[in-house]
């Protein structure tokens, strides 16, 4: 396995650090942006559970959770690509802005899924960007 194998994403929001990270970290928040549902409780050591539908439900376990600052969770149950990684967030202020970085490492391999994933993450945090500013929540069916 190549731990080189990451996608990385970089967004300013025009929001409070408060809010972003409830928004990254709170399932009711996460259904705005992310998975269809969302069950977990934002703390260290915790399972989240992302369904995505009857084919995509999954788990992962919150690995690092410093409020307003970052949270990450590696995948304990999902598919053979995804399976073997960790994804997350940190935070801070820039100018007025909070600066998210994201990260998702440790994929098997750089294939077709790996690339469809860093455009759906790009597109998905693009959505949680205008959540968060506009109020606008795409409807699960639409987003990428």
């Amino acid at each position: 396995m190549n731990k080189s194998n990451s996608i990385y994403h970089n967004v300013p929001i025009n929001a409070s650090v408060e809010k972003v990270f409830k928004a990254i970290s709170a399932p009711e928040e996460l259904e705005k942006w992310w998975p269809q549902k969302c069950i977990g409780i934002p703390e260290l050591g915790a399972v989240y559970n992302f369904y995505f539908g009857e084919a995509y439900n999954w788990y992962g376990e919150v690995i690092e959770y410093k409020e307003n600052v970052s949270f990450y969770i590696k995948m304990t149950k999902s598919d053979k690509d995804w399976n073997p990684t960790t994804f997350g967030f940190d935070l801070q202020m820039k100018g007025g802005e909070t600066y998210l970085q994201f990260f998702h490492k440790d994929w098997p391999e750089i294939n077709t899924h790996f690339k469809h994933s860093s455009f759906c993450w790009a597109m998905l945090l693009n959505g949680l960007k205008n959540y968060l500013e506009k109020g606008i929540i795409i409807p699960f069916s639409k987003r990428e």
